[in-house]
């Protein structure tokens, strides 16, 4: 289980680092923005929780193999720019998927260093929207989560609760991890499809008025 864990956790960052270079390309960073860019979306999640739950060095750090998927995908960004480029949501599909896988393994990890199943799952969705945010913020972007357009962080809190309650009850496997991973892919890009969205701070009341200064 160990092995398929890191897998998708590898596939995760690999993922989120495509929609960082993405980003980089449409903000016309060069190829060193375009890799730090992928790099600070692919591991910036993991490097939260891991520093959160105080796990030591963070796994990013410790294990170099995590460096591997932002390099590479700053690679194939860089080759294939000129074609992806006619996608428009091409970033936000990569996005998607990264924030799908790392909603499960983001809460395995808090999990196995020994986090309740609550704690677990709030971690899981730091993992899964932290790397996200500090993209947005790094290439001056309005954050994903912040967005009305689509739902976000519902999705992987979703995905996180359902892969604590999974581990909780004895039930998760790699079939049932892939499975939850797919249905947040799937909430997410129906969200943005449809333009669903939560419900705005202020209720239907519209913006409230501020009461006039003395």
């Amino acid at each position: 289980m160990a092995w398929t864990s890191l897998a998708l956790d590898l596939l995760g960052v690999f993922f989120f680092a495509v929609s960082g270079s993405l980003l980089a390309v449409r903000r016309e960073f060069d190829i060193v923005g375009s890799l730090l860019l992928g790099t600070c979306v692919g591991l910036g999640g993991g490097i939260l929780r891991d520093v959160i739950i105080d796990a030591g060095v963070p796994r990013a750090f410790d294990s170099p193999i995590y460096l591997v998927p932002p390099v590479v995908a700053a690679v194939v960004v860089y080759f294939f720019a000129h074609a992806v480029q006619r996608f428009h949501n091409l970033l936000l599909t990569f996005d998607a998927a990264g924030m799908a896988l790392f909603s499960v393994t983001g809460t395995l990890v808090a999990l196995a260093a020994g986090m309740n199943p609550t704690a677990a799952a709030i971690l899981g969705v730091v993992t899964a929207v932290g790397g996200g945010v500090i993209r947005d913020v790094v290439a001056n972007d309005v954050p994903q989560i912040f967005r009305a357009r689509g739902l976000y962080a519902i999705p992987a809190l979703i995905g996180a609760a359902l892969t604590s309650l999974a581990s909780w009850a004895g039930w998760f496997g790699v079939g049932t991890g892939t499975a939850i991973a797919a249905v947040v892919f799937a909430l997410r890009m129906v969200s943005l499809r449809y333009r669903w969205g939560a419900p705005p701070a202020g209720g239907h009341h519209g913006t409230p008025q501020l009461p006039p200064a003395v």
